[in-house]
């Protein structure tokens, strides 16, 4: 059975499923705690996985004591993605020839992300993806962030869809999670980032894929 099957949407996430940036926020938190004079704990990306943008602006005023208001963060933070976004990160291989499959067949595309809309808009804009997608939805949009299903259950509520016609692009543990809460099938996507979770994503969705050129059309 192909995985686009009884399918009438496809919801994706966006940072390391649709696109290649999880290096970027890395890189960015790096940057960005250095000019308080804080280096990065090890566990920190584990630490905010799935939180909305708001939540990780939240949680940075918090446990490292910034003196600046969330709004200020979440500024600086766009201001900081918003070149690598422009010009350093590609779509994941093979994402544009799906994305058009997809739309030639009639199927709805959304975006579930906990990235902030400003960024999103942007991404869309530099691939010239804005046609694609009907429907955009942010962590910020919602009442709580993945591991909950709340993000994927109001992207289909929009698109008018029954989650369980609906197909999930996910790389990281809890946005896997969030879709099969959400009773939606989930295709798990390869990230250098999470590559040490490759078998527990492998069990935890419905399908696994190293990038979008292995979905064999049909």
């Amino acid at each position: 059975m192909h995985m686009l099957e009884d399918v009438d949407a496809v919801i994706f996430d966006l940072d390391g499923s649709l696109v290649d940036s999880m290096w970027m926020w890395k890189e960015i938190d790096i940057e960005y705690l250095g000019r308080f004079g804080i280096s990065v704990p090890e566990n920190l990306q584990e630490r905010i996985e799935g939180m909305s943008f708001s939540e990780t602006a939240e949680f940075f005023k918090r446990n490292f004591q910034i003196p600046d208001s969330i709004q200020q963060i979440k500024d600086d933070w766009n201001a900081m993605a918003w070149d690598k976004y422009s010009f350093e990160v590609p779509l994941k291989e093979g994402a544009d020839r799906f994305l058009k499959y997809c739309r030639e067949k009639g199927i709805l595309l959304g975006i579930a992300t906990s990235n902030s809309r400003e960024l999103v808009q942007n991404v869309a804009a530099v691939h010239g993806l804005e046609d694609y997608f009907s429907c955009i939805m942010t962590g910020c949009d919602v009442a709580k962030g993945k591991p909950a299903p709340d993000i994927y259950l109001a992207v289909a509520k929009e698109l008018q869809v029954d989650p369980r016609r609906c197909l999930v692009f996910e790389d990281i543990i809890p946005g896997i999670q969030a879709g099969k809460a959400a009773g939606m099938k989930v295709c798990a996507v390869e990230d250098a980032y999470s590559l040490s979770q490759k078998e527990e994503k492998a069990a935890m969705a419905d399908y696994y894929i190293e990038n979008f050129k292995d979905i064999v059309l049909p």
